[in-house]
């Protein structure tokens, strides 16, 4: 099992580190799919059509609620492109890969 579905976000407030680029790309290879780009974590997901399309954004709008931790989502016909990243830091946080392992095993 993914040692990021273990866990539950933290409420970030500001005032901690980002993770390192090092670190980063290290926890990259735990999220398939995922890749690291203008620091932000983001997947695209492809969808036979709309309809799956949009119960894909609820459902991870209801991990994002229960994890307290709200991704930028980008709706297309039959796309959806998540992002992630720890606004209150403006940079990487274990919330991001927790919520991202989370939001893969939408589709397992």
């Amino acid at each position: 099992m993914n040692q990021w579905l273990e866990k539950k976000c933290q409420a970030c407030e500001g005032g901690v580190e980002a993770l390192s680029e090092d670190m980063i790309k290290s926890y990259l290879s735990t999220i398939e799919g995922w890749e690291y780009k203008d620091l932000r974590l983001s997947r695209k997901f492809d969808f036979k059509n709309h309809y799956q399309a949009i119960s894909f954004v609820n459902a991870v709008a209801w991990v994002s609620h229960t994890e307290n931790h709200h991704p930028i989502m980008e709706v297309g016909f039959r796309d959806v492109t998540i992002y992630y990243w720890t606004h209150a830091i403006d940079g990487i946080s274990d919330n991001d890969f927790i919520c991202a392992a989370k939001v893969n095993q939408l589709l397992d």
